[in-house]
C-alpha cells in the first residue's frame, strides 16, 4: 500500500515538473554523486567510489544523449564536447579510484549547473517553463 502511494506521488511529481526543473535535479543529483565519489576515493572506499562515479557517469551520457542539435547546433557542439570530456575523465578516476579527474569535471560542469539553476526559476517567473511529458 505504502509504495503503491509513493509510486502515485512520484508519477504526479514527474507530470507536474517542469524540463527545466527536472534539468536542474539531475545536475544536482550528478554534483552530490560527484562529491561523494571524491570523499570515498580520498577515504580508500574504492568501491563505493566506483559506484557514485558511475551514477555520474550515466547523468552526463543521458543528458549527452538528449542534445537536440536541430535546435541549437553551435550549443549542443558546445555541450557536447563537454559532457565527452567529463565523461572521459570519470572513466579515468573510476579506473584509477582517483579523486581528481572529479575535480576536473566538477570544475567543468559548475558554471552549467549554476546557470540552470538560475534560468530556470527565472523561466518559471517568466511562465516559459514547459512541464515534461
Amino acid at each position: 500500500m505504502l509504495q503503491s502511494a509513493a509510486a502515485k506521488y512520484e508519477e504526479s511529481r514527474n507530470k507536474t515538473t517542469s524540463k527545466g526543473e527536472l534539468l536542474v535535479a539531475l545536475y544536482q543529483g550528478m554534483f552530490r554523486f560527484l562529491r561523494g565519489a571524491q570523499v570515498c576515493f580520498e577515504q580508500k572506499q574504492l568501491a563505493r567510489g566506483r559506484e557514485l562515479t558511475s551514477k555520474a557517469h550515466a547523468i552526463i551520457s543521458e543528458l549527452q544523449i538528449a542534445l537536440d542539435a536541430n535546435a541549437a547546433p553551435e550549443l549542443c557542439s558546445r555541450l557536447d564536447a563537454l559532457y565527452s570530456f567529463s565523461l572521459e575523465r570519470l572513466a579515468v578516476a573510476r579506473t584509477a579510484a582517483d579523486p581528481s579527474p572529479i575535480a576536473e569535471v566538477i570544475s567543468v560542469l559548475t558554471p552549467l549547473k549554476e546557470a540552470w539553476e538560475q534560468a530556470v526559476p527565472e523561466a518559471a517567473r517568466q511562465g516559459i517553463c514547459n512541464h515534461a511529458e
